[in-house]
């Protein structure tokens, strides 16, 4: 009997999820046990995914980087990189911007729903938190984010997920210096990376058996711990701006695969969909990063050497799909509250959600800091700020996990115009987690 595709697995598994958790909701001990007994299966997942996230970027950049032999074509690979990761984001915002003008859903929103989500998040500890944070954020200086990618402690620095650009930052240091004492020298260390990072992708394989499980686990602990319905309903106008942008830029993506790679679009989506049906359960780019990377390369064909910087760089500093709903989000928020923005608001929104996008945390609601930096870029009332949020605070978490596929699908298709550029661009090398099971019985 043929064996059921990884992402068809996953997807059975999201759509149970959602309906046992439905089902969950109608009884009265429903919430507590999904909390006590589905939603840590869910939650190990995720920290097995970030458990290994690390020593992928490590292993996978270092060999890369070795690989290359000369210096040159890492630097045209990191300005190429860099550039079209640039342009992608501009292109998501001006589509944001574009379908948030046209439509105005802040105008359908009434001022007793206004009232009545102010009431319910305004004094959030959710809300607060995101403002405290964009604040301290907003206060440091214009070059912090250079500073805060330079480590003082690169062991530190692997201690802590959230600090991947500067793990980023050393690995290219190490690999580089690896390149300047010559491949003879550098050889033993080179074979200690290219090891671990076959085993690393193992691992990959071995958590990626259970990714069916786990989805079914996220997906039922969200549906149950859903807010209220009617608030839901009320935001359905805005909720559909922000996915219909979300599902232009999937089409963007496709096109792009289509005229510069000149792969099929659809053989695209379906080797990369099961890293989008995981970003969409967890919310985060960073977790999802080492199913992106093997899918990437073992299924698509990008070269390592392209792969293992472009991905990891794009999850840190690639959100398309979340600088698109920060764009759609502040002129709805201005919208519902009366606040008039000018054409010289809308630019300011532009840029200022370009930068707000580099070196923003890959993780689950981090779109909302940015977005806190952006309203205050346009003159947004401070006093409002909190009322602001508190409009959108209800359909967060599942745009967020909207969002996050576009960002994946984003650095998937980054890889591949690079690799294309660079001659990279290869056949697919599908490798399984038995694949060496034989030689170990």
């Amino acid at each position: 009997m043929r064996k059921l595709e990884l992402h068809w697995q996953i997807l059975i598994g999201m759509l149970l999820g959602i309906v046992f958790g439905f089902v969950m909701i109608q009884v009265d001990w429903g919430k507590g046990f999904v909390s006590d007994w589905i939603q840590p299966l869910g939650t190990i997942f995720v920290k097995l995914l970030k458990l290994i996230a690390i020593p992928l970027i490590i292993a996978s950049l270092v060999k890369g980087i070795s690989d290359l032999k000369d210096i040159s074509k890492f630097r045209n690979i990191g300005i190429r990189t860099i550039g079209i990761y640039i342009l992608t984001t501009v292109v998501a915002i001006t589509i944001g911007l574009v379908l948030v003008n046209l439509l105005k859903p802040g105008d359908g929103i009434s001022e007793a729903t206004v009232a009545k989500l102010t009431e319910a998040y305004a004094s959030s500890e959710g809300v607060t938190s995101k403002m405290n944070e964009a604040m301290s954020q907003k206060e440091s200086g214009p070059l912090q984010f250079l500073v805060d990618m330079v480590p003082d402690n690169a062991l530190a620095a692997m201690s802590n997920n959230g600090l991947m650009l500067q793990v980023i930052f050393f690995t290219i240091f190490l690999g580089i210096s690896m390149l300047l004492i010559g491949e003879k020298r550098a050889k033993p260390l080179k074979d200690f990376f290219d090891s671990l990072n076959d085993v690393v992708l193992k691992m990959v394989d071995l958590i990626m058996l259970s990714a069916p499980y786990a989805v079914f686990a996220l997906l039922a602990s969200v549906v149950v711990s859903s807010s209220d319905p009617d608030l839901l309903l009320a935001l359905l106008r805005y909720t559909g701006v922000v996915v219909g942008g979300l599902l232009l830029m999937i089409i963007f993506y496709t096109i792009v695969v289509s005229t510069f790679t000149k792969k099929n679009p659809f053989w695209f989506l379906k080797e990369i969909s099961p890293a989008q049906l995981l970003a969409f359960s967890t919310s985060s780019s960073a977790a999802t990063l080492p199913v992106t990377m093997e899918r990437v390369e073992e299924h698509i064909g990008v070269d390592k050497e392209v792969s293992s910087f472009v991905l990891p760089v794009g999850a840190t500093i690639n959100m398309d799909g979340t600088s698109l709903y920060q764009g759609v989000a502040a002129v709805f928020i201005s919208q519902a509250l009366g606040f008039d923005l000018s054409f010289g608001d809308q630019l300011t929104i532009v840029l200022t959600a370009l930068l707000a996008s580099i070196g923003s945390a890959a993780v689950p609601g981090a779109g909302m800091v940015m977005l806190v930096i952006v309203l205050e870029a346009i003159g947004f009332p401070a006093d409002k700020l909190a009322i602001g949020l508190a409009l959108i605070f209800a359909v967060d978490r599942p745009l967020d996990m909207c969002r996050t596929v576009v960002n994946v699908t984003g650095d998937a298709t980054v890889s591949m115009m690079v690799a294309k550029s660079v001659g990279k661009l290869g056949k697919p090398n599908i490798k399984e987690w038995d694949d060496h099971l034989d030689e170990v019985r």
